[in-house]
């Protein structure tokens, strides 16, 4: 079945049809797009964080990521520098907390959060929900360097919480994954540009399939202009995790 939808998002992205596909054919699409790097089971990571600002110095953070897709649980822990160690955050319930251990306390983040201060954002980490979170219109093929690709419309489905309402996304067309990510606020407004230049695949036991991550990510931010965070995924393991470490004590033990 999966080989045969794969088949069929092949030809579909290949077609000159494909302005003519209809609303439920888009979001079959996007959910094949959520289904390549959809795991199904646990995740864990470490991430390198480079962050550009104006007139300051780039800092470099290191954050171990946990995921229980199942459950749609993540975790976030910083690990460096040392003025971060024990900063995290949990995602719970569709609920996002931040945790600082120099104060001791939980606060309830929003989905524009800026992680750890970067450019990134919690849906950057986390399972991706492109089906369940937007609709999806067809904008045109382009050509995104020596890329040919589609590229897509995304608007946020009603009642549901994400960073930026509208979202472009550019899916090449040989490989179908995602090469460039622009969010706009629903004035128009661009607000931030991601690329992704590197994926990656692992054997999923979980999913018994391969799954897809990106492992390098650069955001840039276009309100600020000077702003900017390269993200590299330094190692990703899909063994099983504890249950425990999705809780506020879990998280609270690694700042004592």
């Amino acid at each position: 079945m999966r080989n045969a939808i794969l088949l069929t998002l092949s030809l579909t992205l290949a077609s000159p049809a494909f302005a003519d596909m209809t609303k439920e054919e888009l979001g079959k699409l996007l959910t094949e797009l959520d289904d390549r790097q959809r795991n199904g089971g646990d995740y864990k990571a470490l991430a390198y964080l480079e962050q550009k600002e104006k007139d300051k110095a780039d800092v470099v953070r290191e954050v171990m990521i946990f995921r229980r897709d199942s459950d749609d649980k993540l975790v976030m822990l910083f690990t460096k520098p040392k003025s971060e160690e024990g900063k995290g955050y949990l995602r719970l319930d569709k609920n996002l907390w931040s945790y600082d251990p120099g104060t001791g306390k939980w606060e309830r983040a929003t989905e524009r959060e800026r992680i750890g201060g970067t450019n990134s954002r919690r849906s950057d980490f986390d399972e991706s929900r492109l089906a369940e979170e937007f609709d999806a219109k067809f904008v045109g093929d382009e050509k995104l360097g020596k890329f040919e690709t589609v590229c897509l419309e995304l608007n946020v489905k009603p009642g549901v919480d994400v960073a930026y309402p509208v979202v472009k996304l550019w899916v090449d067309k040989v490989n179908h994954n995602i090469l460039k990510r622009e969010e706009y606020a629903l004035s128009g407004r661009k607000m931030r540009t991601a690329y992704y230049p590197k994926w990656q695949k692992l054997y999923s036991e979980s999913k018994k399939a391969e799954v897809w991550f990106p492992g390098e990510m650069r955001f840039f931010d276009e309100v600020e202009k000077s702003n900017s965070t390269m993200v590299l995924m330094k190692s990703i393991d899909l063994s099983s995790l504890d249950q425990n470490m999705f809780t506020k004590a879990w998280l609270e033990s690694k700042s004592r």
